[in-house]
C-alpha cells in the first residue's frame, strides 16, 4: 500500500493536450523538474531541457549513452570477490548554448521582462519549442523563437534553430553559438541513488580544429580511455547586415554573430551538432574525421530535412506503439484528456531512452539525468522490453544482443564469487559489477533469470530462432550452470533444490534463503536451458555442436538441469496460504507503515539498512511481481491471498513497484485499487510522486505504465507464446486501444466496457484467445467480442471492407 503519495508541483501547470507538454511562464522553483521533463534524446545522445542561454540550470547536462569514466571501488575493510571498478556515464561537450544579447543587454530569463512565453515539447514533431518576447530596459520588443531536436533517424545528429527578430526598432545584437567544456557531473552525497562528482578533470582535450562556422573538438577520457568528438556548424539567414568571427582553444569555442537588426528582420542560426565515441578503439583525431563528414551531411540536407524526418519516425513509431484511452472525467476527477498526456509523455520517453541504443543498455533514467550513474539493470529485461519486443522488435533484439556482449565477463565475474557458468552484473556499462554494496547488488542473482525471461519472451513473441540458437542459447548454458551450482539439493527440505544467500527485487530484505521470485524465477531459466538444448540437439545438431565448442558442454549437464528445476523449492505457508517471501520473512516484526511520518520516506534514506532488514517491510513488489511474470504458476486464490497480505507491507518507495499492483490487483477483481496504482505510475515523473524527477526519467517504470494498460486493464497474458485477453477495463476508463507486432503480425485491440474488437492490420492469421473463448483472425479481418457471460452466443464479426 503506497502510504505517502504526493502529487507535487509541477502538473498543474501544464495545459491539457494529448500530444504536447506546454509551459506558458516562467517557474524558477520548478527549474530542476522541468530540465528532465523537456529532456530529448534518441537512446544515443540525450539532452537535459536546459534553455539555449545556458542560465538558470539545476543541471546542464549532454549525455552519451555508455560513455563513462572508470574508478577504483574504495573499501573501508575490503574481502575476497568485491566489485573493484566503479563507471559513471560522463557529462560531455555542451553544445547546446546560443546566447543572445541585445543593445549590450544579455538575455536573462530570471531578470527578463517577459511579454510572451511559451516551451512546448511536440511528441509528434520530436522537437523542443520555446518562444518568448522580451521587452528589453530600453523598450525593445525582442521575439525569441527557438527549435531543437535529437534525430531518431540520424544516430549522431542533433540541430537547433534559433531566431530572433527585432519588433520595434533598429538595434545592435549578437549572438553566441558556444561549445563549452563538459560541466561538471551531478555529485550526491546524501542520497546514494546520485552519480558521484569528480575532484579532477576527466574529460581531457586530445584534438580541435575550426574552420569557416565549423568547430571540433575531440576529448579521450583519463581512466577509461574512452574518445569523443563533438563538432558544430553553423548556417545563417538574415537581411540584416552581420560581422562573424570564431574562436576555440581546445577546450572550448564560439562563433559570434554581430548584427545591425532592423525592426521586423528576423536573424535565424541553424546549428547542426553531431557527437561520435569509441570505447578507445578509435583515436580522437579518426573521430574528428567522422564529424567532419556527418557535419558535411546534415548541413547540405538542411534543417527542415531533419524535420521532416523526425516527423517520419514518429509517425512511424505511434502507428505502432501508441495506447489510446479515453476516461470520464467526473469519475477520473482529472482533466480530460490528462492521463492520456501523461501516458504518451511516457512511451515517448521511452523511444528517447531506446531508439538508438545500438551497442549499447538502456540507462535507468535513460539519458535524462546521471542518477545511478547511468547504469544498466534488470530495469531492461523486466520492465521496459516487454512494450519494445512488441512494438519495435529490431530494438529489443539489439538489446538482448548487447547482453550477450557482456558474456565473457560475466563468466569472470561467477568466477570471481566461486560460481560455475555466468553471473552478469547488476549494475553495470562496460559489463564488470559496479555494485560495491553486495547486499543489495551482485546477491541479486535474479538478474540472470530476469535476462533469460526477457530472452524467452522475445522469442516467442518474434519466432526468432537465430537469437535463440546462436546468442540464446550460449546465454541460456553459462546461467543454467550458474543455477545448478549455486543451488543445492536439502535433505531438511525432502530433497528439495534449494538457493540460499541471495537477494530477490525488494531491497528491504537482502541475503535469504529460498527467495520465491528467485527460485522460481530460476526454475524457469532451467527449464528453458534443457528444453532449448534438448530440442536443439535433436532438431538442429549443426547449432548443437557449435553451442558444444562454445560451452564445452558436457554429458548429462542436461539432464541435471531439469532435475533440479523439477525439485525447486518454492515457499509455502500452508496456515496462512502465501507464499513467504523467503524462509524467514514470516518470522520478522511487522514495520509500522501507518505511524511512520511522511517525511520519512523512502526509507532507504532515513534508516540503516540493518534495522529495515529486521523488519516485514518491501520496498517494491517480489512475489507479487513473479504472480505477474509467472501468472500461470498461481491459482488466482493464491493471488488474492499473496497481494492481500504484501501489499499493506509495501512502501512504494521504489517507482517500480506500482505498476505491477496494479496489474495483480486488476487481474484479483480489485478494480479501485488498480486505477489508484495505475495512476500513480503513470503520473510518476509528470506530477514528481516521488520529488525527484529533477534527477531524471523513471524509464523502468514508463515500461510499466504499458504493461498496466495492455496486461493490467486488457487482461493479456502470453504464457507459452499464446495470446489471450480478459478485459478488465475500470469504470473511469470508457476505451483502451493499443496495437501489438506479434510473431511478425500487426494486431489491434480495442476495449470498451461492451466489447473487444480485434483486428488484424497486417498477417496471415492469428489464433488467440477472448475470456477463455477462441479466436480466429484472418488477414484483415475485424471480430468484435462481447465482454462477460452470453459471448460465445452475441458474438459480432466483420471482414475487411
Amino acid at each position: 500500500m503506497i502510504r505517502h503519495e504526493t502529487l507535487n508541483p509541477p502538473l498543474h501547470i501544464y495545459p491539457v493536450n494529448e500530444w504536447k507538454i506546454i509551459e506558458t511562464a516562467f517557474y524558477p522553483r520548478f527549474l530542476a523538474q522541468t530540465e528532465t521533463l523537456f529532456a530529448i534524446g534518441n537512446g544515443y545522445l540525450g539532452m537535459r531541457g536546459n534553455y539555449e542561454e545556458g542560465r538558470p540550470c539545476f543541471q546542464n547536462g549532454t549525455f552519451i549513452n555508455g560513455f563513462h569514466e572508470t574508478w577504483p571501488i574504495v573499501y573501508g575493510e575490503k574481502a575476497y570477490g568485491f566489485a573493484r571498478t566503479g563507471q559513471t556515464m560522463l557529462n560531455v561537450t555542451d553544445a547546446k548554448t546560443i546566447r543572445l544579447y541585445v543593445d549590450d543587454e544579455p538575455f536573462f530569463l530570471p531578470t527578463a521582462s517577459l511579454q510572451l512565453y511559451e516551451r512546448v515539447l511536440d511528441m509528434q514533431t520530436g522537437t523542443l519549442d520555446f518562444e518568448v518576447l522580451w521587452e528589453t530596459p530600453s523598450g525593445k520588443q525582442v521575439l525569441i523563437e527557438s527549435r531543437r531536436l535529437v534525430s531518431l533517424e540520424q544516430r549522431h545528429v542533433a540541430a537547433i534553430s534559433y531566431q530572433v527578430t527585432v519588433l520595434n526598432g533598429d538595434v545592435p545584437l549578437v549572438i553566441s553559438s558556444e561549445l563549452q567544456e563538459a560541466p561538471p557531473n551531478q555529485a550526491g552525497e546524501e542520497d546514494p541513488r546520485q552519480a558521484r562528482g569528480f575532484a579532477r578533470q576527466v574529460l581531457l582535450p586530445a584534438h580541435h580544429q575550426s574552420r569557416d562556422q565549423r568547430i571540433i573538438l575531440g576529448h579521450r577520457t583519463a581512466a577509461s580511455g574512452m574518445t569523443l568528438a563533438c563538432g558544430v556548424d553553423h548556417r545563417i539567414l538574415t537581411d540584416n547586415k552581420y560581422k562573424m568571427e570564431s574562436a576555440c582553444d581546445g577546450r572550448q569555442g564560439h562563433l559570434s554573430l554581430s548584427v545591425q537588426a532592423q525592426a521586423g528582420r528576423p536573424v535565424q542560426l541553424f546549428k547542426f551538432i553531431t557527437y561520435h565515441s569509441s570505447r578507445g578503439g578509435a583515436s580522437p583525431e579518426e573521430l574528428c574525421a567522422r564529424a567532419e563528414r556527418t557535419l558535411d551531411r546534415v548541413t547540405a540536407a538542411g534543417f527542415d530535412h531533419l524535420l521532416r524526418q523526425q516527423r517520419a519516425f514518429l509517425d512511424q513509431f505511434w502507428h505502432r506503439a501508441d495506447v489510446e484511452i479515453e476516461g470520464d472525467a467526473e469519475q477520473l476527477r482529472r482533466p480530460p484528456g490528462e492521463m492520456q498526456q501523461a501516458l504518451r509523455w511516457n512511451l515517448f520517453q521511452i523511444l528517447q531512452a531506446s531508439a538508438r541504443a545500438e551497442g549499447t543498455g538502456i540507462p535507468a533514467k535513460g539519458l535524462t539525468g546521471q542518477t545511478y550513474e547511468g547504469h544498466y539493470f534488470w530495469d531492461t529485461e523486466i520492465y521496459l522490453l516487454p512494450f519494445i519486443t512488441y512494438t519495435e522488435p529490431r530494438i529489443a533484439r539489439n538489446l538482448l544482443r548487447f547482453r550477450h556482449s557482456m558474456l565473457d565477463r560475466a563468466r569472470e565475474r561467477a568466477r570471481e564469487v566461486n560460481q560455475r557458468g555466468a553471473l552478469f552484473p547488476w549494475r553495470t556499462i562496460n559489463g564488470e559489477e559496479a555494485s560495491a554494496y553486495y547486499a543489495a547488488g551482485t546477491a541479486q542473482y535474479h538478474i540472470n533469470a530476469d535476462i533469460i525471461y526477457a530472452l524467452r519472451k522475445y522469442v516467442e513473441v518474434t519466432d526468432d530462432k537465430a537469437l535463440l540458437y546462436n546468442e540464446g542459447a550460449e546465454m541460456l548454458v553459462e546461467t543454467a550452470r550458474l543455477w545448478l551450482d549455486l543451488g543445492f539439493f536439502s535433505e531438511r527440505k525432502g530433497g528439495k533444490f534449494c538457493i540460499h544467500g541471495v537477494t530477490g527485487p525488494d531491497e528491504y530484505t537482502t541475503v535469504v534463503n529460498n527467495n520465491s521470485f528467485t527460485n522460481l524465477m530460476a526454475r524457469e531459466n532451467l527449464w528453458f536451458a534443457a528444453a532449448t538444448v534438448a530440442a536443439m540437439q535433436k532438431e538442429h545438431p549443426e547449432h548443437y555442436a557449435t553451442l558444444v565448442h562454445k560451452t564445452a558442454l558436457e554429458e548429462g549437464e542436461v539432464g541435471d538441469w531439469q532435475r533440479a528445476a523439477d525439485a525447486m523449492y518454492i515457499p509455502y505457508d500452508e496456515e496462512l496460504g502465501i507464499h513467504p517471501q523467503d524462509d524467514e520473512f514470516l518470522d520478522k516484526e511487522v514495520w509500522d507503515i501507518k505511524n511512520t511520518p511522511r517525511d520519512k520516506f523512502p526509507l532507504l534514506l532515513y534508516h540503516h539498512p540493518l534495522v529495515i532488514y529486521r523488519h516485514q517491510v518491501i520496498k517494491q513488489a517480489d512475489v507479487v511481481l513473479a504472480m505477474f511474470l509467472l501468472g500461470d504458476e498461481f491459482s488466482r486464490d493464491q493471488k488474492k491471498r499473496n497481494f492481500d497480505y504484501y501489499d499493506p507491507l509495501t512502501t512504494g518507495d521504489s517507482s517500480l513497484s506500482a505498476c505491477i499492483q496494479a496489474i495483480i490487483a486488476a487481474e484479483i477483481g480489485n478494480l479501485e485499487e488498480a486505477v489508484r496504482y495505475a495512476r500513480y505510475a503513470v503520473l510518476m515523473d509528470l506530477a514528481d510522486v516521488g520529488g525527484n524527477v529533477r534527477d531524471g526519467c523513471h524509464i523502468a517504470s514508463m515500461g510499466g505504465t504499458w504493461m498496466v494498460a495492455v496486461y493490467g486493464f486488457a487482461g493479456m497474458r502470453d504464457y507459452g507464446g499464446r495470446l489471450s485477453f480478459d478485459p478488465r477495463l475500470p469504470k473511469m476508463l470508457c476505451r483502451l486501444r493499443f496495437c501489438l507486432i506479434f510473431q511478425g503480425q500487426d494486431l489491434e485491440v480495442e476495449v470498451t466496457h461492451e466489447r473487444t474488437r480485434y483486428r488484424l492490420r497486417e498477417g496471415q492469421g492469428l489464433i488467440l484467445s477472448h475470456q477463455g473463448e477462441r479466436v480466429e483472425l484472418k488477414p484483415g479481418e475485424t471480430i468484435e467480442m462481447p465482454l462477460g457471460d452470453g459471448a460465445q452466443e452475441k458474438r459480432k464479426k466483420k471482414t475487411k471492407e
